[in-house]
């Protein structure tokens, strides 16, 4: 009956909730048969039920810390509803069973055995705990028989923890006058004679005799003993701790041995599991995230970002952790307020499905910026602090060069901003640095495999490559695959040919052709060229390079599109470091140092996981440069975070720089490696902004606006929205709905601000909503917050501008006409030499990611507006090809900034006392 009862109940929790399934898990430790039994009973009894139960079977090695490693892990795993260790623990080394029993979750402790729960039974908290299965059964049992408990006597001999203490509080607290016997009990004949109820745990054979019990009482047996039988084929049968032959004389009722208790424990299993997956849905609905958000003091005027950022004071951040949906084994914490979060994660949620995908983007800016991380920022605030919404922020992870330059954080601002702000700008969790090791480990061993194959013979070179060990020579996998690619299909470092050999050993580079650049995270003018090789142990053997910021590595490009450990080491084995003398391309498989960037690169993959003001949760990963990379943050951080939003939830990623270069790359190159579809583009605008392209004066950062800027001016604010215009039509160009997001500033007027939200519908916006999240936080994004949610509703025709299998030239002609508005382009003879090259090297079916100024929709900084009918000059063409794409390079540009007169370093200091960052932003 009650199995029956609970396979209804699991059916209309299915019903209600799709998807969703009570969860058991049994933890065993060893391999006793009797365990093994009576777990096979549970995960039977839990399948017929439709209870997903999981068998985790430790080994009879596992030592406690094991054990309790694996019962934390439980704990924090909301697919798991009951959880039970399974007694007793079958170890060879010692474990203090108290101690494992107290470790589960008392929410999830379906057996009712940790002190919490056992404390709840005892006070009479029987509605706020679970309680043994088996005096649960026993009481079950009782009720059946129609038999009122209150006001009764009753017995109950044995006081174990399992079943005689807690029954005693059980019937005590269900009103009946209980005695508790045991074996020191002297009067025990006597004791029992007077139960009208009577419970014998004491686990002795035919204890209780028949010609003791009170006629009418119900008996309840929970014993299981074996004694001496020669009748049966085993030589044993099973009896209780009663003397059932004479007992069922006297009784009204009474339980058999076996087959009475024994299956009621087993189905009081299964209805505490039922019970507590039924808590979980009142507390927590499926895809609906329990989450504590941060009420904002606001205060006008609004205070500089560091002391915003420190007036909230962070969750902690295994909180957020746990708020989301992540299990403890899959967060790695970095102190209090960020931690990174593994991989595994994604291979738990592959089966659900994605939340909703926002892209951030922007008109084209001026040098100061229009406010797009503080958009998205403000936009998850708004999303989940004020509309409820699962909602996660995708966003890069700053350079320090920057941060240290001229530009100061990159947070956000405001009250829309990513906490603690100094730990975001700065060292994060180490993944920049990171990626500077594993660059300059490949421009170490570019030079150094130079030198040694201009200094030495092709049999030194052999001797070195594949040395001896013992007399033995091994090839090494890489070099495995090395002799592949040359089309060797030996695996003897004793077969190879002399011919064999010299191409096995030689990469034969080109020093001219060598586009690997050493990095560094810092802005450094003196180092964009410089002259290497002049030591005397060079033997001569210089040659002119150039350091870029770490930002520009091609390796910071392969994380952000890599979608997993796998991927992002196969991206790193391709990327292209120069070309040989024969015009081949050499890479870093060549190098043989694949293997070794994938170590240094295993924890980077790894996205990190902060909070924004209000709450909500951030991923902060990759950071590649918007011009000659792609400008978005990471694939992986985007497919996590759009499993644990779950399907009515959304993630909001940023694009960096205008629409014509981050979007037009998130879109081109981002969701065709990721097979990622977004359903809302917003585009973020400025009144400021567009009175620049209408025609206003130049704006640089540290010099007082003009009054241009200052003082209405409706004309040139209308004729600048050509370039909204433009950038709207970017986006429909790919079929995604565009919501502008209009971020108002204090000299913005209301005619300004309604004449830019009319003329951005006018253009095609599926909406246009004027936005003041930078001074009110989330409750400042809401309007936009409402018309991303109606946008996401809205029809969506997603596609690509291009089919990779184009021509490169065709290519990166519908760009520039398509997106930037010029008439056509032309190649400089490096240009054409390169198309010709990488497209006979089989790089012609890669994407394009152009390199161009992100001040204007032309090559052109000065052209402002949505100039049209220009030429568009490619000055040269780049091979990303780890990473996975052309970049043509547009005009000149550094890839190594460099530091201002008055860097962002000045105002910046360390309390000694407090520890506290000082002047930062």
């Amino acid at each position: 009956q009650v199995r029956e009862r609970l396979k209804q109940q699991v059916a209309e929790m299915k019903e209600k909730f799709p998807g969703f399934r009570p969860g058991l898990a049994i933890l065993q430790v060893g391999n006793r048969d009797d365990s093994n039994l009576y777990i096979n009973m549970k995960l039977k009894a839990a399948a017929e039920i439709g209870i997903s139960a999981n068998h985790i079977k430790l080994p009879n090695t596992a030592t406690e810390a094991e054990v309790l490693k694996c019962i934390a892990s439980l704990n924090g795993d909301p697919a798991v509803h009951g959880f039970i260790v399974q007694l007793p623990l079958d170890s060879d080394k010692p474990i203090n069973t108290e101690k494992i029993t107290n470790a589960v979750a008392p929410e999830k402790d379906v057996d009712g055995l940790s002190s919490i729960n056992a404390g709840k039974l005892s006070r009479g908290d029987l509605g706020d705990c679970f309680i043994p299965c088996t005096p649960k059964g026993c009481m079950e049992l009782i009720r059946q028989t129609g038999v009122q408990v209150a006001g009764k006597r009753a017995v109950v001999v044995g006081r174990s923890k399992i079943v005689g203490a807690p029954m005693h509080d059980l019937l005590l607290w269900n009103h009946a006058t209980v005695t508790t016997c045991h074996s020191k009990t002297s009067t025990l004949a006597e004791e029992v004679a007077k139960a009208d109820i009577l419970v014998v745990a004491a686990g002795k054979a035919e204890m209780v005799k028949g010609e003791w019990i009170k006629p009418g009482a119900v008996v309840i047996d929970c014993g299981i003993n074996h004694v001496p039988d020669s009748t049966k084929a085993s030589g044993k049968r099973v009896v209780g701790d009663v003397a059932y032959s004479t007992a069922k004389e006297k009784a009204s009722y009474i339980t058999p041995v076996p087959g009475g208790v024994g299956p009621m424990t087993v189905a009081m299993l299964m209805q505490s599991t039922v019970e507590s997956a039924q808590r979980f849905l009142e507390k927590f609905q499926p895809g609906k995230w329990n989450i504590q958000y941060n009420q904002l003091t606001l205060k006008m005027p609004v205070p500089s970002d560091i002391e915003v950022s420190r007036s909230c004071i962070p969750k902690p951040i295994d909180q957020v952790a746990k708020e989301i949906g992540l299990l403890p084994d899959e967060v790695e914490l970095y102190g209090q307020t960020k931690a990174k979060v593994q991989l595994s994660a994604l291979r738990r949620l592959q089966d659900q499905p994605d939340g909703k995908y926002v892209v951030v983007t922007g008109i084209t800016p001026t040098p100061l910026g229009e406010g797009k991380s503080t958009t998205t920022i403000g936009l998850v605030q708004a999303l989940g602090a004020h509309l409820h919404q699962n909602v996660f922020a995708c966003v890069r992870q700053p350079s320090q060069g920057p941060t240290f330059g001229i530009k100061g954080g990159a947070a956000g601002g405001g009250y829309s901003q990513v906490i603690p702000m100094e730990e975001f700008n700065l060292h994060l969790t180490g993944d920049i640095h990171a990626i500077t090791a594993a660059n300059n480990l490949v421009a170490a061993a570019v030079d150094a495999r130079i030198f040694h194959e201009l200094t030495q013979t092709d049999q030194a070179l052999y001797n070195r490559l594949v040395p001896s060990v013992n007399g033995v020579r091994k090839f090494s996998d890489i070099q495995i695959r090395r002799l592949q690619k040359l089309g060797i299909n030996k695996t003897d470092p004793e077969a190879l040919t002399k011919e064999e050999m010299n191409v096995f050993v030689r990469l034969d580079i080109d020093p001219a052709t060598i586009t690997w650049q050493r990095v560094l995270d810092t802005n450094d003018r003196f180092l964009r060229r410089i002259t290497i090789g002049q030591s005397p142990t060079e033997k001569g053997f210089s040659r002119t390079a150039q350091f870029d910021i770490t930002v520009a590595s091609e390796i910071m490009a392969v994380l952000a599109l890599a979608d997993g450990l796998e991927d992002m080491r196969t991206r790193l084995g391709r990327m292209m470091v120069a070309s040989s003398k024969r015009g081949e391309p050499v890479t870093a498989d060549d190098l043989g140092v694949t293997g070794a960037l994938a170590v240094l690169m295993k924890d980077a993959v790894k996205p990190n996981l902060m909070q924004t003001l209000e709450g909500t949760p951030v991923f902060v990963h990759a950071g590649p440069f918007a011009n000659i990379a792609h400008g978005n943050s990471s694939v992986l951080a985007d497919k996590i975070a759009l499993k644990l939003v779950g399907k009515d939830g959304f993630v909001v990623t940023e694009a960096g720089f205008g629409a014509d270069i981050g979007m037009e790359k998130f879109f081109n190159i981002k969701c065709r490696y990721s097979g990622l579809r977004p359903h809302v583009v917003v585009l973020v605008a400025t009144v400021r902004a567009l009175k620049m392209h209408g025609g206003g004066p130049a704006v640089s950062a540290g010099v007082p606006l003009p009054k241009e800027y200052t003082e209405e001016n409706l004309q040139i604010l209308a004729k600048g929205c050509s370039n909204l215009s433009k950038q709207i039509q970017n986006a429909r160009l790919f079929g995604v709905p565009v919501v502008v997001a209009v971020n108002a500033f204090k000299t913005d007027t209301k005619a300004e601000l309604a004449l830019v939200v009319q003329l951005a519908k006018e253009a095609g916006a599926f909406d246009a909503v004027e936005c003041t999240h930078w001074a009110e936080g989330g409750k400042g994004a809401v309007a936009l917050a409402q018309a991303v949610q109606r946008a996401s509703q809205a029809p969506s025709n997603f596609r690509f501008l291009y089919n990779v299998e184009l021509p490169v030239t065709d290519k990166i002609r519908l760009i520039a006409q398509q997106i930037y508005g010029a008439s056509d382009i032309e190649l400089l003879p490096e240009a054409q030499e390169k198309v010709a090259l990488y497209t006979k090297q089989g790089f012609g079916n890669l994407p394009i990611c152009m390199a161009k100024t992100h001040l204007s929709l032309s090559h052109d900084p000065e052209q402002k507006g949505a100039p049209t009918g220009f030429i568009l000059p490619i000055r040269d063409v780049r091979a990303s090809v780890g990473a996975g794409f052309l970049y043509p390079l547009v005009g000149t540009m550094s890839t190594m900034p460099g530091l201002p007169t008055r860097p962002c370093f000045f105002d910046i200091d360390l309390d000694p006392v407090s520890g506290e960052v000082n002047g930062l932003f």
